[in-house]
């Protein structure tokens, strides 16, 4: 699968994901519990969007989810990005 054929929806819910990932960072007791639950729910959102569509375009389920992780770590490192 060819990263432009990654859809835009993917990508925004691995980026979701990423970010509620990165606010563990610094957190303790129930205050990490909460925010790794809410960073479990994303990316159990994005991982069954990857399935579904993976599925649906008759896909390699494990090549769009790298496509996908790849397209999100490209736009993060792109200085123009944001």
């Amino acid at each position: 699968m060819l990263v432009a054929e990654v859809p835009d929806e993917l990508i925004t819910l691995e980026r979701s994901a990423e970010e509620e990932r990165a606010k563990l960072a610094g957190l303790t007791g129930d205050e990490y519990d909460t925010q790794w639950r809410r960073w479990r729910e994303a990316s159990q959102t994005v991982q069954a969007a990857i399935t579904a569509h993976a599925e649906a375009a008759e896909a390699n389920r494990y090549e769009l989810e790298q496509a996908v992780k790849k397209a999100v770590r490209h736009a993060q490192e792109d200085p123009a990005g944001d």
